[in-house]
């Protein structure tokens, strides 16, 4: 089976964590450098996942200040 592109893989981790109530609505994510550590990647596939979080209204992102679960996440 191919591995699926890392930033699918991101978008997936923080669906996963915001279904199963690991993130709230609110609460801030790991900042893209924090993100960049923990999947061993550089920024560039990091900020496509959260920029794909963001357009699909699971996030919000802050310019300059984070991203953060959305209030009204999809279900």
């Amino acid at each position: 089976m191919p591995r699926q592109p890392l930033y699918e893989q991101v978008i997936a981790d923080v669906i996963a964590s915001i279904k199963s109530g690991a993130l709230q609505p609110g609460d801030k994510l790991p900042s893209i450098s924090e993100l960049c550590e923990q999947y061993k990647a550089s920024p560039t596939p990091i900020r496509l996942a959260l920029r794909l979080l963001d357009e699909r209204g699971w996030i919000e992102v802050h310019q300059g200040k984070g991203s953060y679960v959305a209030m009204n996440p999809p279900r």
